[in-house]
């Protein structure tokens, strides 16, 4: 699957903010109203297509990709590009996410060479097990309403 970078817009937004992932992964879902729109179009959010402008998923990065309270646990003290990413449901669990998070990859390390780090939700082994493959290694955990990891890669 080929992919391509676009700015975000309120179109890619609101659908983003309407995707419904099955549990466990439902805790990643969003509820589409006015304050969660606005964080999406404001922030350095990126939407990813396919070669047909379908979209497959977006990233996001700085303070967008920290989960707040990680700052009390001192997790985002050293610096790295924060980067957070998430696929459409109906791609999830099918094979796409080393192809897809390794273009994120590359496209974020051809405009800066600043070591990544990312935050994930320790239920999240699927995504855990990506992100080792690719080179990420776990730094630290912290509790919010779940347990959280944070990951990096120099």
């Amino acid at each position: 699957m080929q992919f391509y970078i676009r700015e975000m817009n309120e179109i890619f937004a609101t659908d983003i903010l309407g995707w419904k992932y099955e549990e466990p992964y439902d805790f990643y879902n969003n509820d589409l109203c006015d304050e969660s729109l606005k964080e999406i179009l404001e922030s350095p959010y990126y939407a990813i297509v396919n070669d047909k402008e379908e979209l497959v998923g977006f990233f996001c990065t700085g303070t967008s990709a920290q989960v707040p309270i990680g700052r009390n646990y001192g997790a985002y003290l050293d610096e790295y590009i924060d980067v957070g990413i998430g696929m459409k449901p109906e791609l999830t669990g099918k094979g796409y996410g080393s192809e897809f998070f390794s273009f994120i990859l590359n496209q974020l390390q051809q405009e800066s060479h600043s070591p990544l780090r990312l935050t994930v939700a320790t239920f999240n082994t699927r995504a855990i097990h990506l992100y080792e493959k690719l080179g990420f290694t776990k730094v630290m955990e912290f509790t919010a309403s779940t347990e959280f990891i944070t990951m990096k890669k120099d």
